[in-house]
């Protein structure tokens, strides 16, 4: 128990403010809905797995540091119960819809009632290629006319017109790779990342024909890759993060896909044990930061300004390790966190998830700026 008590005491300086929540079984999926709620699901199989809607805690707002609070203070506002697992899960955004993939292979189609607490399912979404162990992954096109963007592989990509389900777009290649990734960047085009590490930048308004980096990263046999793009990156440089599953984390420039900015080795003990797990994210609020999950029971987050050329290991910013001390856990027998995600609005805070079922939100504090 003594490293749990050490960390339980040094929290008192590492977080701004700590909420800890349990959830009836554990999700992937953290998807905003506006800067107060979110969304989550289950992912079990063979069970009916909780939709929710949840508030965040209100004491979120209180500007002062108010320690550790282990509170089960989230609000559920909206439910609903899914028969399949729940993999991705997007928020269509201005409507009350919401758009899940999973296993059994499906995209369906949900509205999140306006008169009761109930989440239902209302549609689903045609998918044409059914493999037992791959889902479609999801992105959504917001517009008037919202188009929902799914694939499992780089052949069966294609966006749908989320009313009319009409197909608006189509990859129209053979391509059997892998995708990890989905990002919508604007209103007509959008990014992909194969597992293989292949990354490329379509523009809808063309036939396919990818601004990529051609060749998979180099990586160490059966490595994986998940990549994100920075949306809210102030002019050109490094917006793009792609991570591998033995912790490799290169920064690439999207006019120049081809030659990493920089190359670096996060500190990971070991390679992820689930590669559909990993996670890397820029933060909206903060220049230059970004965080990792995926390889344990650990949230890392990075500040990449001084990252340039191939460089060996880095150093986090910041590790979150509650989901490993809260609630008993110890190193050995520490979840591994499934999913986390940046609060829109509030720079330093984020919300993270395990597979013990564990959701906490937390706002950590920069010790190189704290006095």
């Amino acid at each position: 128990m003594e490293p749990a008590e050490d960390w339980l005491v040094e929290s008192l300086r590492l977080y701004q403010d700590f909420h800890a929540f349990d959830l009836s079984g554990a999700t992937r999926v953290l998807e905003w809905i506006g800067d107060k709620g979110i969304f989550v699901a289950g992912y079990e199989s063979l069970k009916k797995n909780e939709i929710l809607h949840l508030m965040l805690p209100l004491r979120l707002s209180v500007k002062e540091n108010q320690g550790l609070f282990p509170e089960r203070d989230f609000k559920v506002c909206h439910g609903g119960f899914s028969h399949r697992s729940v993999f991705d899960l997007k928020h269509v955004p201005n409507t009350r819809l919401l758009v899940t993939s999973g296993l059994p292979v499906a995209l369906q189609v949900w509205q999140v009632s306006e008169d009761s607490d109930i989440i239902k399912a209302v549609s689903t979404i045609a998918v044409h290629e059914k493999e037992g162990h791959l889902w479609p992954r999801v992105a959504i096109f917001p517009a008037v006319a919202p188009g929902v963007l799914h694939g499992a592989r780089l052949s069966s990509l294609q966006v749908v017109d989320l009313e009319s389900q009409k197909t608006m777009y189509t990859s129209g290649v053979s391509d059997s790779e892998e995708l990890s990734s989905l990002q919508v960047l604007d209103a007509d085009t959008f990014a992909f990342c194969c597992t293989s590490g292949r990354l490329g930048l379509v523009d809808t308004r063309q036939k396919w024909a990818p601004s990529e980096n051609g060749s998979p990263s180099p990586g160490s046999g059966g490595a994986r890759w998940y990549a994100e793009v920075g949306v809210t990156a102030r002019g050109p440089g490094p917006s793009i993060a792609s991570l591998c599953s033995d912790g490799q984390l290169c920064l690439l420039d999207p006019r120049d896909l081809c030659h990493p900015v920089s190359s670096v080795q996060c500190p990971v003990s070991t390679p992820s044990p689930d590669p559909k797990l990993l996670r890397v994210t820029w933060a909206p609020g903060l220049e230059n930061c970004l965080a990792i999950s995926g390889f344990d029971g650990t949230v890392q987050i990075y500040d990449v300004t001084s990252w340039d050329g191939m460089k060996g290991q880095v150093e986090p910013l910041f590790t979150h390790r509650g989901h490993i001390f809260l609630d008993g856990n110890g190193i050995d027998t520490a979840p591994l966190v499934t999913t986390h995600t940046w609060h829109p609005r509030k720079p330093r805070t984020l919300l993270s998830a395990a597979s013990d079922a564990s959701l906490h939100v937390w706002d950590w504090v920069d010790l190189r700026t704290s006095h």
